[in-house]
């Protein structure tokens, strides 16, 4: 094997895997899940928006909140699939909420966030006045995070159909100011009575809810708080040349060590059933999430009802006497994948940076780039300092690559003659190059060796500028405007392509005639497809391969002279 040979099979690897990571997006998983109901989008059909009731287990310590357990009753469990019930858009009145980061609408039934506009983020960079939203109760593309008391049967709650009132209709964070409060009043006119309320915080997008339930009656009341997040998974359709098509859609569970990306089969067999320490439970797209995040020792449950996955962290059971008060607490996340915002959030959230497999070394890389946009405040040349620093990391590496390409170059015109006078013998031929390779001290595998080294670090800064959210619609210089979308023109895959040609004709050429041709039209075929690919992608392999053959220039020069 030479090392022209190991470069094509791991570029075409690399395409073949671009394909079928596309492939399995588009078509490994069905449209509609066994035995379910058309999509929502086709139909105005839904299922009935219930919660589990709470079967309160009593003993002679009835009145201990420790010995209550708070579980789903036999005829609303999880994972039981109900009846479908035709339903509209809710169109409850709301409130409108108005930070530095949000513009959202909280229902006044229920008491749940049922918009999130994020002022920062637009939908795309030519239409700056159309902003990223989160959450909609539209039956078609329904997203909701609900967080709410489920309580006994034939007793009263704050639950998402529960009616709530509020002192005015619009709330704003005011300059100079880094928190607003935004209350809640609720209360079941014989006695128990509530207050749910969001607390957001300037430049943040992780929000605390808590209820305070007051029993103003002469009897125990006894409940349970509930986060939940269900949404719409129909399909979308995507092409390999679409970003997205590589990021994870869909509902996501930490149990407090492990991080997991469910699918409908997964949630189907109660894969995430049970009762978990330090757990949180999201629902991700490519930049974006929402998160609920409760006290330890909540148990959790996930379904797929009707095309639509449901994530349910449902606390334990408290019993609140006569003239007492108990406040139940949580933690949200609606908005982009901020890494800090999300570490400091919960543990383990910031894994919702979709890096795969190669996050333990997409994190420290996103982490070096970060440190050095904070010096320069852009993030196409920390692409370019970065891409430095790694060509520096492994330059003793690469040079070991780079020297025995070089010998291989210097043998070119001997290697043609050995192929001339054993054209007609393969064998022999074979036997001759391995004699001199031999005699001249060659090894023409000495190079892969590093390639091999390298290549998890190259597809780790791939991810790393394929999912980080700070780098969505960044400017960089000249025509380049958006990193995270194409180059308009084109003119960074076109240099990118003429410089792969370039260290192409700097190397040896392949021995095998169709290998030679192969390379020679592989810049072409990199070109066509690096045109469709985020400009900040191609900005970073441009910016390689010139490194790679500034390094494999000199070290030819050195050979040479050496004779």
């Amino acid at each position: 094997m030479d090392n022209q040979r190991f470069i094509l099979w791991v570029t075409l690897g690399f395409l073949l895997w671009l394909s079928y990571q596309a492939w399995q997006q588009d078509y490994a998983q069905a449209v509609f899940q066994p035995g379910s109901q058309p999509a929502i989008a086709e139909r105005a059909d839904s299922l009935q928006d219930t919660l589990p009731d709470i079967v309160i287990e009593t003993s002679s310590a009835a009145m201990d909140p420790a010995t209550i357990t708070v579980q789903p009753s036999a005829t609303e469990s999880l994972g039981q699939a109900q009846p479908p019930q035709p339903v509209q858009a809710n169109k409850a009145p709301v409130i409108h909420v108005s930070t530095d980061v949000f513009d959202l609408e909280i229902g006044l039934q229920g008491g749940d966030i049922r918009r999130a506009t994020l002022k920062a983020y637009p939908v795309a960079k030519d239409r700056p006045e159309q902003k990223i939203t989160l959450l909609s109760s539209n039956p078609a593309d329904l997203y909701q995070l609900q967080t709410g008391l489920r309580t006994t049967e034939g007793a009263s709650a704050p639950d998402f159909q529960a009616w709530f009132r509020t002192e005015q209709p619009d709330y704003r964070l005011a300059d100079g100011e880094n928190e607003l409060q935004v209350k809640l009043h609720w209360n079941d006119g014989h006695g128990i009575s509530g207050i749910k309320q969001y607390t957001f915080r300037r430049g943040e997008y992780g929000i605390h809810v808590k209820t305070t339930i007051s029993n103003g009656s002469d009897a125990n009341w006894t409940g349970a708080d509930y986060l939940r997040i269900r949404r719409h998974n129909q399909k979308q359709e995507r092409s390999m040349f679409d970003v997205e098509t590589f990021s994870f859609h869909g509902p996501v569970f930490y149990d407090g060590e492990k991080y997991e990306k469910l699918d409908s089969d997964e949630i189907q067999a109660g894969e995430i059933d049970g009762t978990y320490g330090n757990a949180w439970i999201a629902s991700i797209e490519h930049h974006f999430l929402t998160a609920a995040v409760p006290p330890a020792g909540y148990d959790y449950r996930g379904s797929v009802r009707q095309n639509i996955d449901e994530l349910l962290a449902l606390g334990p059971g408290h019993v609140i006497q006569p003239g007492q008060s108990h406040t139940f607490e949580g933690s949200l996340f609606i908005g982009p994948k901020l890494t800090d915002q999300l570490e400091d959030l919960a543990s383990g959230l910031r894994l919702t940076v979709d890096y795969g497999w190669l996050t333990i070394i997409s994190q420290p890389l996103f982490w070096l780039l970060n440190k050095v946009y904070g010096f320069i405040g852009n993030w196409g040349w920390a692409i370019l300092i970065v891409t430095v620093l790694l060509k520096l990391l492994f330059f003793k590496l690469t040079e070991t690559s780079g020297k025995s390409m070089a010998k291989m170059r210097k043998l070119q015109p001997r290697i043609k003659l050995l192929q001339e006078r054993y054209k007609d013998d393969r064998e022999a031929l074979s036997k001759g190059m391995m004699e001199m390779y031999k005699r001249e001290k060659v090894n023409p595998v000495a190079g892969c060796l590093p390639m091999l080294v390298q290549m998890p670090v190259f597809l780790a800064f791939y991810w790393v500028l394929l999912e980080s959210v700070e780098m969505r619609q960044a400017p960089f210089m000249l025509w380049i405007t958006d990193l995270s979308s194409r180059d308009p023109y084109f003119i960074l895959p076109v240099l990118m392509g003429a410089a792969m040609f370039g260290q192409f004709k700097l190397n040896p050429a392949p021995p095998d005639p169709v290998q030679a041709k192969i390379f020679m039209i592989m810049p072409l075929m990199m070109t066509g497809m690096m045109a469709f690919f985020p400009a900040g992608l191609v900005l970073y392999w441009f910016s390689n391969t010139l490194l790679s053959i500034a390094q494999q220039w000199r070290i030819n020069k050195v050979i040479e002279a050496a004779g």
